[in-house]
């Protein structure tokens, strides 16, 4: 069976992680100073790097070369080598325990976890307990965890995870080092899947890598994903190919239909509704991609300071476009577009006739 790209491009030092540059030289530095903390709190959007870089940190924890040569210590990354390192990548470290809170939110399992801890490592130099998902688990746990954390035997190292740290309660953030996973940025994720193109001899043009990245919503794993999903059923990955295989329209689309929008040219919107449903676009999908182009449109006629930030994210032929629609812009008109917009994406969302509520709003706006 072939590996999915994400699990075969999973870094295996901290050195090749992507977008999380603050993050990664805090924890190297902690492994070249020897002080490695006992708690730990990955909290950002899924697909960043939490989970990798919590495995990365156990590996570091108990590397034995690390532990055994202080010259190597002073690199802060694990060597990969050794019996710690190795059986971590294989998956069979029985002192590195990965839990699922999703799966195990009781109390039970959390009473049953601190009695595991409490006995000394069977191989390693120190327990490692990764639990991901952890906003999952119960008022009970979170209260059977916080002596745990607080203070837990010298040989452990607990490594929280989530995508929502909103939910945690503040007994428990207070007791963890935290740190921030931020989203990729579209040319950083435009990067990598060029980078792993290459490496895989795949045929993909970068305007298609650049409209996965866009797709991926600053997820680097659901960009990988989404690339290995184009490169099964298609020979070459070009823009054509993404849509196609992932229903989902390129920014082209997106400029087009709001030059449209902009220009306040109903029939020609109303016909272009109809050719995307003819070719089996998800429109529902189309209206909140030309949602998110429109604010940044509008946004950008408002505040041209913002083109710096936008670089980042679109190409220049793309900031091209912006530019150029932004400078269409009237408020009094194209405010309440986006609101009408807004509401349409809510009702397409439910509604079994997705393009209808999309064709309303339109006509009720430029029909006054």
């Amino acid at each position: 069976m072939a590996l999915a790209l994400y699990r075969k491009y999973r870094p295996k030092n901290f050195s090749d992680i992507f977008g999380q540059e603050s993050v990664v030289e805090v924890l190297k530095n902690a492994g070249k100073l020897d002080r490695i903390g006992h708690a730990y709190l990955f909290y950002g959007p899924r697909g960043t790097g939490k989970t990798t870089i919590a495995r990365l940190l156990a590996k570091l924890a108990v590397c034995k070369t690390r532990e055994t040569d202080k010259k190597f210590q002073t690199k802060g990354e694990p060597c990969n080598k050794c019996d710690a390192c190795t059986a971590i990548d294989a998956g069979r470290a029985i002192d590195v325990v990965e839990i699922d809170a999703a799966t195990n939110t009781g109390v039970d399992e959390i009473r049953e976890l601190k009695e595991g801890i409490r006995l000394a490592p069977s191989y390693f130099s120190r327990k490692v307990v990764i639990l991901d998902e952890v906003h999952m688990l119960s008022k009970s746990a979170f209260n059977a965890l916080l002596k745990t954390l607080e203070e837990p035997p010298a040989h452990v190292l607990l490594i929280l995870a989530t995508t929502e740290f909103d939910k945690l309660p503040a007994t428990v953030t207070s007791r963890t080092q935290r740190y921030h996973f931020k989203k990729l940025t579209n040319a950083q994720i435009t990067e990598k899947l060029g980078a792993i193109a290459k490496e895989e001899e795949i045929d993909a043009d970068t305007e298609a890598l650049e409209l996965i990245a866009s797709l991926s919503e600053g997820s680097l794993r659901d960009a990988e994903s989404l690339l290995d999903q184009v490169r099964s059923v298609s020979a070459k990955v070009d823009v054509e190919s993404v849509e196609k295989n992932l229903g989902k329209v390129g920014l082209v689309r997106v400029g087009e239909f709001s030059a449209l929008l902009l220009r306040e040219d109903l029939k020609g919107a109303l016909a272009y509704i109809q050719e995307l449903e003819e070719l089996g676009y998800n429109t529902t999908e189309f209206t909140r991609e030309l949602i998110h182009y429109l604010r940044r449109v509008i946004t950008l006629a408002f505040n041209s300071d913002l083109e710096v930030e936008f670089s980042k994210e679109f190409s220049s032929k793309e900031l091209a476009m912006l530019k150029e629609h932004s400078a269409l812009v009237a408020k009094e008109k194209h405010l309440p577009l986006l609101k009408g917009l807004i509401l349409a994406y809510s009702q397409m969302r439910y509604s079994p006739f997705a393009a209808i509520p999309l064709e309303v709003a339109l006509i009720e706006r430029f029909s006054k």
